[in-house]
């Protein structure tokens, strides 16, 4: 049976009033047509919700306004990919805004490559300066890539949902699990057990704004204790799809850089958390539960610097992780950000 829509955008909804008209209005004048945007309201407390309903009133054919009570960001898009119907689906918060060929790029690229995934890059822009602080997702270039087990390019895509379209019918049974912060890497760690084929495109067309009050940018031990649980549920979800044997240096991987690099950066900057007991507690952890980072092929010098700079300083921080000096990099990483203002992601 061929989809009412070509793509299911599901726009979060939370309070933001003042940004909402400006993402709501990019979603309508959108280039791609046979689009449904499902505007998912989680129990906002200003004019949020009436300002959806008029553009339900107003473009009746193509928004749809839901109403929930609060339940966190994970239940919004699990709301809205459970009523979606496209061919395709997507997410979007609603403080960003996306170019008006968002939609028809992401979707083209998805139909040309007959691909499960397609990315595009984003730019990160200082809310209250309005400055762009960065840009992501470029180096990739228009390229089609198949998921295979010795090529580690997925570990590197961005866990964000709204760069992205998914092929609706490969992942409309998985859900965002209950936890704050990384519940999209789960998600797309999960997502990738599905597919075969992920295009890219390096246009800039999602425009990210940085809320620095987000819950993003702030870590504390349960945040990482919830993670460490989860990641042990997406280990086990791998082995019950008997995907594990076949990707687990994918999967550790992925475990050492979100948990081992990004996370224990950032939550270096709570000062009530022992970096120094944390970093330990954390080796342990992926020795006992992820402990293909030690050997993984993908964290040898020899790969990494055919990969490039990125890869390369990977494979250095693995390395001051394997002689038990992690602080090393925290601290250096910390020099490069506050004091330098370098912005490296991983």
């Amino acid at each position: 049976m061929k989809n009412k829509y070509k793509l299911s955008i599901v726009a979060l909804v939370y309070n933001l009033e003042k940004y909402l008209p400006r993402c709501l209005d990019a979603l309508v004048n959108q280039t791609l047509k046979d689009i449904e945007i499902l505007c998912v309201d989680d129990g906002s407390t200003d004019s949020a919700p009436q300002i959806i309903d008029e553009y339900a009133q107003k473009y009746p054919d193509k928004v749809k306004a839901f109403h929930k009570e609060n339940g966190g960001e994970f239940t919004t898009r699990n709301y809205g990919l459970e009523r979606a119907s496209g061919e395709y689906v997507t997410f979007v918060d609603t403080d960003d805004y996306v170019e008006p060929n968002w939609a028809e790029k992401l979707y083209k690229a998805a139909k040309e490559n007959d691909a499960d995934l397609a990315v595009c890059a984003f730019e990160r822009i200082n809310l209250e300066t309005n400055k762009v602080v960065g840009k992501d997702m470029t180096h990739f270039g228009v390229t089609c890539k198949k998921i295979v087990p010795d090529d580690d390019f997925m570990v590197f895509i961005n866990p964000a949902p709204w760069n992205k379209v998914y092929r609706r019918e490969k992942i409309k049974d998985l859900r965002f699990m209950n936890f704050r912060g990384f519940n999209d890497t789960m998600f797309l760690a999960e997502c990738y057990t599905r597919m075969e084929k992920i295009a890219f495109i390096p246009d800039v067309l999602y425009h990210y704004y940085l809320r620095y009050d987000s819950q993003i940018h702030t870590i504390n031990r349960q945040d990482i204790e919830n993670l460490k649980k989860h990641l042990l549920e997406v280990k086990e979800f791998y082995i019950e799809v008997e995907k594990y044997e076949e990707m687990k240096y994918i999967l550790d991987l992925m475990a050492f850089i979100h948990l081992g690099v990004s996370v224990m950066y950032r939550a270096s900057y709570d000062k009530s958390i022992n970096m120094k007991q944390m970093m330990k507690e954390t080796i342990n952890y992926l020795d006992e539960n992820f402990s293909t980072w030690r050997k993984s092929p993908f964290l040898k010098l020899g790969y990494s610097l055919k990969k490039g700079f990125t890869h390369t300083g990977l494979w250095g921080i693995s390395k001051l992780y394997k002689w038990n000096i992690p602080m090393v990099y925290i601290k250096m990483y910390r020099f490069m950000i506050d004091k330098l203002k370098i912005d490296i992601k991983w």
